[in-house]
């Protein structure tokens, strides 16, 4: 019942998207499917399946119908980038505890790596003009982003790890700040990243002779990215690190005395999360093909660290909701919102006064709908799932060990006598 429910939502909404010229609410409709997969009762292995058909083969056939397809494929890769972003943050706020203001540093120091080597930038201060360097090193170049967040976020963690809470938050907001500046000054008396005029011609990815400069190519990048690193946070999770990390949250004092080492186990915590916040920082270099300080501001690192809390803490299916949530807000539903009344006031339907103009109350509107979320689900939209112990079967388990343990003394008890020796 549930599979044929779920093919006939899809197959009604992929319909309605492909033969349309542009309907949002179709679109939107479509990817919720994506939802109402996560809430069947199928195993994890066929979600798992179910999804990746979705998004790597449904999705892109639907919106190839109609002019509004490059529109709809960036919207869904912006997301993509975003959720990304989202779950590396998880990792430090929402596994370890660590309230982190700065994490859009790292994806500036991913976008930068990128830019600077794939473009004439990096021969003002490497000899031998070897640069720039082509499109092909874009695939390298993801794990050198990557890296290269993941150093600065040890070299962050080692000084500023010391301290926690509101301080530690405030220690993070001012090395966003500081990273943010120095790109806009690095232009002498070496000139590294241009400073306030950024990067531009920066060479998008190429593969096979084939260059990348498509929404609807950046899209399948950005779903591989993603599902690997959706599959990698997952067992992260599972694992012993994560049991570390949530234990850490929850109590220091108590996950120290069980032997958890505090200060390397929140460092790593802030290297994996700046590795995957690098990683976007290069495709985010790539696909805009030009960037400069101004897109890495406090508003980006507050919208991400939103998006945490919005979907969950803690919660990875939580926070791909509050990722794609918040940026299909802002990039598509507020947006198209605004122009339909925008339109409506020009035709004279409605009379919109000046101060009350759709262009400068979007922001409003997404704040509202923020505050209303958090009234009415204040632990996210999708919770973190606490792991419950089966009480009967941990009984279970306690008399047997107890049984096994009184069957070893027993015995060691009989051999001592038989031994003519003495038992303590």
């Amino acid at each position: 019942m549930q599979a044929s429910a779920l093919s006939l939502f899809v197959i009604a909404t992929g319909l309605t998207v492909y033969l349309l010229d542009k309907s949002v609410l179709a679109y939107l409709l479509l990817l919720s499917s994506l939802l109402a997969l996560y809430y069947t009762s199928f195993s994890d292995r066929i979600k798992w399946i179910v999804g990746g058909v979705l998004l790597l083969l449904v999705i892109p056939i639907a919106v190839s119908g109609g002019p509004s397809h490059q529109s709809y494929m960036e919207v869904a890769t912006q997301s993509g980038i975003y959720i990304a972003m989202a779950l590396g943050l998880n990792i430090v706020v929402g596994f370890a505890g660590l309230l982190d203001m700065g994490f859009v540093a790292f994806f500036a120091i991913g976008a930068y790596t990128y830019g600077i080597f794939s473009t004439e930038q990096a021969n003002n201060f490497i000899p031998g003009h070897l640069f720039p360097l082509s499109g092909a090193s874009f695939w390298l170049f993801i794990l050198i982003g990557g890296f290269m967040a993941a150093l600065f976020g040890v070299l962050l963690g080692l000084p500023v790890l010391r301290v926690k809470g509101d301080y530690l938050a405030i220690v993070t907001l001012g090395f966003g700040e500081i990273i943010r500046i120095i790109f806009n000054n690095l232009e002498k008396p070496v000139n590294i990243t241009n400073g306030a005029m950024g990067i531009s011609s920066i060479k998008p990815p190429q593969l096979f002779g084939l260059e990348f400069t498509h929404p609807n190519q950046y899209y399948f990048i950005v779903m591989i990215l993603l599902i690997l690193v959706i599959v990698t946070v997952k067992r992260i999770e599972n694992s012993r690190i994560g049991r570390s990390w949530k234990a850490i949250r929850e109590n220091e004092i108590a996950a120290q005395a069980m032997g958890i080492p505090l200060f390397r186990t929140k460092l790593l915590a802030f290297a994996v999360g700046a590795f995957f916040s690098g990683m976007m920082g290069v495709l985010f270099a790539a696909k805009q093909t030009f960037i400069d300080p101004s897109s890495f501001t406090l508003l980006e690192s507050t919208t991400i660290l939103v998006m945490v809390v919005l979907g969950g803490m803690g919660s990875v299916p939580g926070v791909i909701l509050g990722a794609a949530l918040v940026t299909i807000l802002n990039l598509q539903v507020l947006t198209e919102f605004t122009n339909w009344l925008n339109q409506l006031t020009l035709q004279g339907v409605l009379q919109v006064p000046n101060a009350l103009s759709p262009s400068k109350m979007q922001r409003f509107i997404f704040g509202a709908i923020l505050i209303l979320i958090t009234i009415f689900r204040p632990n996210g939209l999708i919770s973190s799932r606490i792991r419950r112990v089966d009480e009967q079967q941990l009984k279970r388990m306690e008399h047997s060990n107890s049984g096994a343990a009184a069957i070893t003394k027993a015995t060691a008890v009989d051999t001592t006598r038989r031994s003519g020796g003495m038992m303590p």
